[in-house]
């Protein structure tokens, strides 16, 4: 009897180490899927194959180099190749760059699987995950990105430090744009059903230190140690296993919210077809302002590759 599991996630990317994050905390996670791992760099590809297969032993997933071919035939696509942003270049530049990049995974994978999810982790995610769709010609739903769920994770890790309170038990977001327009949903907020706010611990909270250290936590690895990738890897897994085992499970993923007309960082349930809904969430007059701003920004990018 075969020990292949029938569902697979492929990881393109999977040789750097954003990729090799991401499926190792597939076989960590216990997720029962076949990770497999594609990359131009085929060497790097392997030899991250080899080492996380040794991690499977003993658990139900298995890990394996693929080609693109393969890979477009799996369940779950995991995006992660793409341009790093050099100092000083303009963000248009990266996103030029990003369109050839993204362009040339998708015709590499082609015939796509007309159930196959992608999930885009390349940055500026956003903006790549309306290209990634639109190239793909998958329908909306079954194309998202991982959006502001590191960001959400980093906000509820220092929530959980002032209130004393599991981070699974707070209930807050970063919305908008995954970049330099998001923003903290503070007007939805909650602990236990109470809003976040009227918790005594955070009467004398500065709200805007929370969103600066949110803000710089990723710069600041960056320089400590070149690049981040445990943080998305682990989150990046967690929604491929929402995908495959169609749990429902709400996300602040990249999802295409028809009422501004854009991919955008917002809640929404995701299960085995994909996007299964998305949620209104309470702002106040100057959040919204800011969603408007991140609106705006997303489309503008987007306009560019209709």
């Amino acid at each position: 009897m075969s020990r292949i599991p029938r569902n697979s996630v492929a990881v393109i990317g999977g040789g750097g180490n954003v990729g090799a994050a991401i499926a190792f905390s597939l076989i960590a996670k216990s997720v029962p899927a076949e990770v497999l791992i594609v990359d131009v760099a085929e060497k790097a590809a392997k030899g991250q194959a080899l080492d996380i297969s040794d991690a499977s032993f003993m658990m139900p997933g298995t890990c394996r180099q693929a080609t693109f071919q393969e890979a477009g035939q799996s369940d779950v696509i995991i995006i992660t190749a793409g341009a790093r942003q050099q100092p000083g270049e303009p963000r248009s530049n990266l996103i030029d760059r990003n369109y050839k990049i993204i362009k040339s995974i998708m015709d590499s994978l082609k015939p796509i699987k007309s159930t196959a999810k992608i999930l885009v982790v390349s940055n500026p995610v956003d903006v790549l995950t309306d290209i990634a769709q639109k190239v793909s010609g998958l329908p909306r739903e079954q194309v998202i990105g991982s959006g502001t769920y590191l960001d959400s994770g980093r906000l509820r890790n220092a929530l959980s430090n002032i209130t004393g309170v599991s981070p699974t038990s707070i209930h807050a977001y970063m919305l908008g744009e995954h970049g330099d327009n998001q923003f903290t949903g503070w007007s939805s907020a909650r602990i236990g059903g109470h809003p976040l706010l009227e918790h005594p611990k955070m009467h004398d909270i500065e709200l805007d230190s929370i969103y600066t250290g949110i803000q710089r936590k990723a710069y600041e690895i960056i320089d400590a140690k070149g690049s981040t990738y445990y943080g998305i890897g682990i989150c990046a897994a967690t929604i491929a296993e929402a995908l495959l085992n169609n749990t429902s499970q709400v996300f602040p993923v990249t999802n295409y919210i028809e009422k501004y007309g854009c991919y955008m960082s917002w809640p929404a349930a995701i299960g085995s077809d994909g996007v299964e809904q998305s949620f209104d969430v309470k702002l106040n007059d100057e959040e919204a302002k800011k969603l408007e701003t991140a609106v705006h920004a997303i489309r503008e990018a987007c306009e560019k590759y209709e």
